[in-house]
This record gives C-alpha cells, sequence and structure tokens, in this order.
C-alpha cells in the first residue's frame, strides 16, 4: 500500500473504532461513524422482527447502508462470511438463517468492533458463528470454503478494492455468490466529486460507479453481476443492491 492507502485505513479504522466505542459506552446508536440519519437507520434496513432477534447492542452497532441477508437470500446449510462484519448484525442475522447445519463467519479489522461482535454473539447464544481479525483484502480462511459472502456498505472503504473482489473469488466456491449493499455512484459523477460530498470514512470518497463496479466483478471472475440502486445517499450516490455467482466448475 501506499503511504496515502496506509494512511486512510488508520482513519476508518480509528472512525470505526471510535463507533464501537460509542455503543460500548452505551452512547447510542453511529451511522458510518456519525450520528445515525433515518434514511440509513437500523430501524429501516432491518424488520421489527429481525431486530426482536438481535441483541439490543448489535441493533445500535448497525453502520451499514442495507440489509444484506434478505439480498443474499440464505439457505438453511449454507456457509456464509461477511465482509466487515462490525457489530456482528449480519453475521448474527445470516446464523439464524442458515441454521445449525450452516455457519457464519464475520471478518473485521477493527478491535473494538470484535470485541462488540463477540459480545453480541455471546448474549444472542449463537454457536454457530465466529468473528476473525482481518481485512477485506486478506481474509484467514482457506479457498473456495464458503457459499455465500455478504457485505453492508464496506467495499467502498477499501484502498484497493480489485484486491477485495479478487478475495470474493478466491473465497467463493464454485457455484458460489455474492449478495451486498453499498454506496454506488453514478456514472457520470467523477471521482473527485465524490471527495467532495463526503469523506472517506464516511463511506462517500471511495466509492465506485456502477460500471467501475460491473468491471471489477467481471474482471476478477464473476458472472451475471448487476447494481441496482435502491434509495438516496447524496446526489449522484445511491445505496445499492449488488449481485454476482462465482461459475460452477
Amino acid at each position: 500500500m501506499t503511504a496515502n492507502d496506509t494512511e486512510l485505513r488508520e482513519q476508518v479504522r480509528e472512525h470505526y473504532a471510535r463507533a464501537a466505542r460509542t455503543v460500548l459506552d452505551q452512547q447510542g446508536p453511529a451511522c458510518c461513524g456519525t450520528p445515525v440519519d433515518e434514511s440509513v437507520a437500523a430501524a429501516a434496513l432491518y424488520t421489527a422482527d429481525e431486530q426482536a432477534e438481535l441483541p439490543t447492542e448489535a441493533v445500535l452497532a448497525s453502520l451499514g447502508c442495507g440489509n444484506p441477508t434478505a439480498v443474499a437470500e440464505l439457505h438453511p446449510g449454507e456457509r456464509v462470511l461477511d465482509l466487515g462484519s462490525g457489530g456482528g448484525i449480519d453475521v448474527l442475522l445470516s446464523a439464524k438463517r442458515v441454521g445449525p447445519t450452516g455457519f457464519a463467519w464475520g471478518v473485521d479489522m477493527t478491535e473494538e468492533m470484535l470485541q462488540l461482535a463477540r459480545a453480541n454473539a455471546a448474549r444472542a447464544g449463537a454457536t454457530n458463528v465466529e468473528f476473525l481479525a482481518g481485512t477485506i483484502e486478506a481474509v484467514p480462511l482457506p479457498d473456495e470454503s464458503v457459499d455465500v459472502i455478504i457485505s453492508n456498505c464496506v467495499v467502498n472503504l477499501s484502498t484497493d478494492k480489485p484486491a477485495v473482489f479478487a478475495e470474493m473469488h478466491r473465497l467463493l466456491r464454485p457455484g458460489g455468490r455474492i449478495g451486498i449493499t453499498d454506496i454506488v455512484a453514478d456514472d457520470a459523477l467523477p471521482a473527485d466529486r465524490r471527495a467532495e460530498l463526503g469523506s472517506y470514512a464516511g463511506c462517500i470518497a471511495g466509492a465506485l460507479s456502477r460500471q467501475e463496479y460491473l468491471e471489477l466483478l467481471g474482471g476478477a471472475g464473476f458472472v451475471e453481476a448487476e447494481v441496482s440502486p435502491t434509495h438516496d445517499v447524496v446526489d449522484g450516490m445511491h445505496s445499492s443492491i449488488i449481485r454476482a455467482g462465482k461459475p460452477a466448475r
């Protein structure tokens, strides 16, 4: 990584460590490291039934822009990985969807988030989950070890997005799939303009455009990729659903 990439990663790490400490200290929720906005509040992204299944701390730590567990259409017995798992909300929901014969992993680079997620798993009594320390560019799991990869507004935070998509492809079994949510820019919105609309750690400056997303997914070997906006975040940028598959062998 370049010096600038290292600096950005550390900014992101501290941003989300601070958000985790906010919840650990019971000071209230946060989103992308800032006070919750009604458009992306957990109540708007997760159903009341889903929230009722979870510890309060997991809901308070929901920092995403969507609900990837709904996007991925999980099935009993599947092995799921959440990239950038934060406080664990999507891992815990995934674990319930895949049931006792399935398994859900989360990976996060922020120690405070891992502490919060593991505490939430204990509160939920979840036994088919594990939270791993690592980055989304280098996940400590073997090749072809998962059926589904989910992620909630995290790919935009990476400074090496081609490495993220290559890592997804490595981890998925043949025929596996991704179902993620992320902030995506209009194709006409240049990168310098995206940087003017928000910070890197705030999920805006590092966002890809729709065409960039499709090109990177295709370059990593994914097929049937689609990017579908769900709601506006700022002018020219949208929370979006991204789906793609790894070809069957």
